[in-house]
């Protein structure tokens, strides 16, 4: 049927192409601006003889008899009213009522087109643009567009068509771009330096979890790997004299897929020289405070289909909490020495002892263990506000400056991680700079979890094999350098995402869903290749 209308259109020459090349012949105006130039206007004024030329696609149309059509085009989320009366048009080139009758059968919701008129109101007030020439059609749409969209699998089938039909799905991704720059230009404001650090190198690097695997023709017998983390790069940036740098960037991870976790994902990672823990803990919360903030002006203004944010809960300071002496307090005893050849064992043999249960299973590491407590018993609390949970035990942060604790002479980390709804939001530490001792908690820990990349999705029962481990023995030469002391902060962006577009699920937060839903996008293509 739309074909037959097109080939119809081609015959009577209404349109010479029905997908031509774009010629402006007047200097367009979007949509946005035409809203902003014209909304106080007096339209009434007959001094006010000036045409404008706005692009668009066709959101609704509505006849009025067989003289007049009103459609409603969207440029750059915004939309606007278009007028097409056959008075207005009678005098027109070419123009007569068949050819009016023959566009107003062929347009259609979802074609992209041009509007040439007149800014005007309508008897209601709304603003409008009065077409003086026959709208020109520069693609038409071959497919029907829906009005409504909610089976999930043709959603992540056809995520261009949930953004168009879904106002959700796009404010989702539109709220991604505007944190994505706040943090951006949060940085730049405050003399950080962005740089790009390589995505395919030998090392992984900065983390443990598997990784993507791949090889180079020039290095054929090398087998290369896609980052995990951008942080041991960085972290020679400031070794090199940039003492404030950040990186935006893809991070990747060979693991499964859940809500909250996809095999690739955005970093933000900064790094700063002369900065402590006290130094983090307050950019953090001067950051998170001014997100929502902004986040919630936008919702107000712009992204009106995504739920209000109360920026009242990301009011300073937000609540700390001690990783050992709350866990003990949660626990109800005090925790053996957890560092040490017998430390696991020790701790294992207390918990039994005090009859206390790991959903689960008892992890495979003393990291993992610790950090499944932790999950169960100190997380939850920043369910009421934002937590800092802080001074890890040493085990599980490798990469971290460490100091004795003096209220439990425990070996912690100059460490925090900060959550919110029982989601890890960022995770910062002090650096750790001294080469030597470095290479020794390295060394150490070469297969326990590191880095500042987002809580991974832990496997208990998975093996870690030793390229997984974070041993980069060429970071451990850069640190002889010399690395001032340096505060080092990583965020995943989808987490952040998340969090101030109220979605539940990471996919929302990625332009075509997780790497299942690209997959299945790209395997469904091939099969429909194949089969017609």
């Amino acid at each position: 049927m739309r074909l037959e209308a097109l080939e119809e259109v081609g015959a009577k020459d209404l349109y010479n192409e029905t997908h031509p090349r774009l010629v402006h012949r007047r200097k367009p105006m979007s949509v946005p601006t035409f809203r902003k130039v014209w909304k106080d206007a007096n339209l009434d004024d007959p001094s006010n003889t000036e045409i404008v030329t706005l692009y668009g696609r066709v959101q609704s149309i509505r006849l009025h008899g067989k003289k007049l059509v009103f459609v409603t085009i969207a440029n750059e989320f915004e939309t606007i009213q278009g007028m097409i009366s056959y008075r207005n048009l009678g005098s027109a080139p070419n123009m007569n009522i068949d050819t009016f009758k023959l566009f107003t059968r062929l347009i259609g919701r979802g074609d992209h087109i041009s509007i040439t008129g007149k800014p005007t109101r309508t008897n209601s007030g709304e603003l409008t643009v009065r077409a003086v020439l026959l709208p020109e059609l520069l693609a038409p749409t071959m497919e029907q567009i829906p009005h409504t969209l909610t089976d999930p699998e043709t959603r992540s089938r056809k995520r261009h068509v949930d953004m168009m039909v879904n106002p959700k799905v796009a404010d989702t991704l539109r709220l991604r771009s505007h944190i994505t720059k706040y943090i951006r230009d949060y940085l730049h404001e405050r003399s950080f330096l962005e740089f790009q650090t390589p995505i395919l190198a030998e090392n992984a690097g900065g983390a443990v979890a598997r990784s993507f695997t791949t090889q180079a023709t020039e290095f054929p017998s090398k087998e290369l790997s896609l980052r995990i983390a951008p942080e041991l790069w960085l972290k020679r940036l400031v070794i090199g004299g940039v003492h404030k740098v950040f990186e935006i960037g893809p991070a990747f991870r060979n693991e499964g897929i859940d809500g909250t976790h996809n095999p690739e994902f955005t970093m933000c990672e900064f790094y700063s020289a002369y900065t402590n823990l006290s130094d983090l803990i307050a950019s953090t919360e001067e950051l998170l405070a001014g997100l929502a903030a902004h986040c919630q002006h936008l919702i107000e203004t712009q992204l009106t289909s995504l739920e209000p944010i109360d920026a009242s809960k990301f009011a300073r300071p937000f609540r700390q909490l001690e990783f050992i002496p709350a866990l003990e307090e949660a626990l109800g005893f005090r925790l053996p020495k957890l560092t040490g050849k017998d430390a696991y064992s020790e701790l294992i043999a207390v918990l039994a002892l005090s009859k206390v249960e790991v959903p689960g299973g008892i992890p495979s590491t003393m990291p993992k263990l610790l950090d499944r407590l932790a999950a169960i018993y100190l997380e939850p609390k920043s369910f009421e506000a934002p937590l800092f949970i802080t001074h890890h035990p040493t085990c599980m942060s490798p990469l971290a400056k460490s100091f004795v604790c003096p209220k439990t002479m425990q070996l912690v980390s100059a460490r925090t991680e900060l959550f919110i709804n029982g989601r890890e939001l960022a995770n910062m530490y002090e650096e750790e700079n001294d080469p030597s001792v470095q290479a020794r908690k390295l060394a150490e820990h070469s297969f326990f979890g590191t880095g500042k990349d987002p809580a991974p999705l832990e496997d208990v029962d998975a093996p870690v094999t030793p390229r997984d481990a974070p041993l980069d023995k060429s970071y451990i030469q850069a640190l002889e350098a010399g690395l001032p002391p340096t505060g080092g902060w990583g965020c995943g962006v989808e987490r952040l995402v998340m969090l101030f577009s109220g979605v539940n699920r990471i996919s929302d937060c990625l332009s075509f869903g997780t790497l299942k839903n690209v997959v299945g996008l790209t395997s469904e293509a091939q099969h429909h290749s194949k089969s017609s």
